[in-house]
Protein backbone atom coordinates (compact mmCIF):
# COMPACT_ATOMS: atom_id res chain seq x y z
CA UNK A 1 0.00 0.00 0.00
CA UNK A 2 1.42 3.36 -0.71
CA UNK A 3 1.54 6.46 2.06
CA UNK A 4 1.13 9.90 0.95
CA UNK A 5 1.32 12.87 3.30
CA UNK A 6 -0.15 15.83 2.44
CA UNK A 7 1.58 18.96 3.49
CA UNK A 8 1.04 22.69 3.48
CA UNK A 9 3.83 24.73 2.90
CA UNK A 10 7.01 24.24 3.55
CA UNK A 11 8.73 22.65 6.37
CA UNK A 12 10.26 25.63 8.21
CA UNK A 13 13.31 24.68 10.58
CA UNK A 14 15.87 22.70 9.05
CA UNK A 15 16.09 20.08 12.15
CA UNK A 16 12.63 19.31 11.17
CA UNK A 17 12.95 18.80 8.05
CA UNK A 18 16.28 16.18 8.42
CA UNK A 19 14.19 13.79 10.62
CA UNK A 20 11.33 14.11 7.93
CA UNK A 21 14.40 13.30 5.58
CA UNK A 22 15.46 10.63 7.59
CA UNK A 23 12.32 9.05 8.93
CA UNK A 24 10.55 9.15 5.13
CA UNK A 25 14.01 7.40 3.67
CA UNK A 26 14.05 4.90 6.04
CA UNK A 27 9.95 4.14 5.19
CA UNK A 28 10.77 3.73 1.22
CA UNK A 29 12.21 0.33 2.42
CA UNK A 30 8.85 -1.17 3.08
CA UNK A 31 6.32 0.81 1.30
CA UNK A 32 5.89 3.57 -1.47
CA UNK A 33 5.82 7.30 0.08
CA UNK A 34 5.13 10.35 -1.63
CA UNK A 35 5.30 13.50 0.44
CA UNK A 36 3.17 16.10 -1.81
CA UNK A 37 3.99 19.46 -0.04
CA UNK A 38 0.76 21.50 -1.41
CA UNK A 39 0.51 25.47 -1.27
CA UNK A 40 -2.23 27.63 -0.22
CA UNK A 41 -3.19 30.85 -1.48
CA UNK A 42 -4.37 32.93 1.04
CA UNK A 43 -6.05 36.58 0.82
CA UNK A 44 -5.14 39.33 3.50
CA UNK A 45 -7.64 40.04 6.53
CA UNK A 46 -9.15 35.96 5.69
CA UNK A 47 -10.63 34.87 9.21
CA UNK A 48 -9.45 31.26 10.79
CA UNK A 49 -12.33 29.90 9.31
CA UNK A 50 -11.92 30.80 5.78
CA UNK A 51 -8.16 29.93 5.99
CA UNK A 52 -9.20 26.06 7.24
CA UNK A 53 -12.19 25.84 4.45
CA UNK A 54 -9.31 27.42 1.50
CA UNK A 55 -6.79 24.77 3.26
CA UNK A 56 -9.72 21.93 3.25
CA UNK A 57 -9.98 22.37 -0.45
CA UNK A 58 -6.43 22.31 -1.21
CA UNK A 59 -6.06 19.27 0.84
CA UNK A 60 -9.42 17.24 -0.23
CA UNK A 61 -8.48 18.31 -3.95
CA UNK A 62 -5.53 16.14 -3.37
CA UNK A 63 -6.92 12.97 -2.63
CA UNK A 64 -8.35 10.60 -4.39
CA UNK A 65 -11.95 8.53 -4.14
CA UNK A 66 -10.31 5.48 -3.30
CA UNK A 67 -7.38 6.83 -0.69
CA UNK A 68 -7.93 5.75 2.64
CA UNK A 69 -8.25 9.41 4.14
CA UNK A 70 -6.53 9.61 7.63
CA UNK A 71 -7.06 13.11 9.01
CA UNK A 72 -4.51 14.29 11.81
CA UNK A 73 -6.45 16.54 14.29
CA UNK A 74 -6.33 16.54 18.32
CA UNK A 75 -9.71 15.53 18.56
CA UNK A 76 -8.79 12.16 16.83
CA UNK A 77 -8.31 8.78 18.45
CA UNK A 78 -4.88 7.45 20.33
CA UNK A 79 -3.52 4.69 19.07
CA UNK A 80 -0.51 2.89 20.28
CA UNK A 81 2.13 2.20 17.47
CA UNK A 82 1.40 -1.72 17.79
CA UNK A 83 -2.36 -1.04 17.00
CA UNK A 84 -1.09 1.59 13.94
CA UNK A 85 0.77 -1.71 12.41
CA UNK A 86 -2.45 -3.67 12.46
CA UNK A 87 -4.58 -0.62 10.76
CA UNK A 88 -1.86 -0.52 8.27
CA UNK A 89 -2.47 -4.36 8.22
CA UNK A 90 -6.18 -4.25 7.65
CA UNK A 91 -6.01 -1.85 5.50
CA UNK A 92 -3.90 -3.97 3.16
CA UNK A 93 -5.40 -7.07 3.63
CA UNK A 94 -8.81 -4.99 2.24
CA UNK A 95 -6.60 -4.39 -0.56
CA UNK A 96 -6.56 -0.36 -0.10
CA UNK A 97 -4.18 0.65 -2.58
CA UNK A 98 -3.37 4.17 -0.41
CA UNK A 99 -3.72 5.61 2.71
CA UNK A 100 -3.60 9.48 2.85
CA UNK A 101 -2.94 11.67 5.67
CA UNK A 102 -4.06 15.24 5.74
CA UNK A 103 -2.06 17.31 8.31
CA UNK A 104 -3.72 20.82 8.28
CA UNK A 105 -2.28 24.25 9.09
CA UNK A 106 -2.12 25.85 12.55
CA UNK A 107 -5.71 26.79 12.96
CA UNK A 108 -6.93 22.88 12.03
CA UNK A 109 -9.15 21.17 9.85
CA UNK A 110 -12.38 22.26 8.46
CA UNK A 111 -15.34 20.75 9.23
CA UNK A 112 -15.56 19.03 5.46
CA UNK A 113 -11.85 17.63 5.51
CA UNK A 114 -13.23 15.72 9.05
CA UNK A 115 -16.50 14.51 7.66
CA UNK A 116 -14.72 13.08 4.96
CA UNK A 117 -12.02 10.85 7.25
CA UNK A 118 -11.88 7.37 6.86
CA UNK A 119 -10.17 7.82 10.61
CA UNK A 120 -9.02 10.89 12.23
CA UNK A 121 -5.86 10.49 14.73
CA UNK A 122 -4.27 11.94 17.10
CA UNK A 123 -1.42 11.70 17.84
CA UNK A 124 -0.90 13.07 21.27
CA UNK A 125 -3.20 15.38 23.90
CA UNK A 126 -0.23 18.15 23.73
CA UNK A 127 -0.30 20.44 20.42
CA UNK A 128 2.73 20.23 18.29
CA UNK A 129 3.26 22.72 15.45
CA UNK A 130 1.96 20.90 11.80
CA UNK A 131 5.46 20.67 11.32
CA UNK A 132 6.69 18.76 13.97
CA UNK A 133 3.54 16.45 13.26
CA UNK A 134 4.96 15.37 9.86
CA UNK A 135 8.11 14.42 11.66
CA UNK A 136 6.51 12.13 14.27
CA UNK A 137 4.32 10.59 11.86
CA UNK A 138 6.53 9.70 10.05
CA UNK A 139 8.51 8.01 12.76
CA UNK A 140 5.38 5.90 13.71
CA UNK A 141 5.11 5.47 10.03
CA UNK A 142 8.18 3.63 9.79
CA UNK A 143 7.91 1.85 13.63
CA UNK A 144 4.60 0.25 12.40
CA UNK A 145 5.73 -1.00 8.99
CA UNK A 146 9.00 -2.14 11.63
CA UNK A 147 6.19 -4.00 14.16
CA UNK A 148 4.86 -5.30 10.42
CA UNK A 149 8.08 -6.76 9.74
CA UNK A 150 9.14 -8.56 12.91
CA UNK A 151 11.60 -6.05 13.32
CA UNK A 152 13.57 -4.83 16.68
CA UNK A 153 13.55 -1.22 16.37
CA UNK A 154 9.62 -0.85 18.02
CA UNK A 155 11.58 -1.50 21.54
Amino acid sequence: MKIQLLLLGKTKDSFIEEGIKEYSGRLKHYTPIVLNTLKVKKKKGWTEEQERQEEGRVLLANTNPTDIKVVLDGTGKQISSPQLADLISRWEQEGRKQATFLIGGPTGHSKEVLQRADFTLSLSRMTFTHDMVRMFLLEQLYRAYSIKAGEKYHK
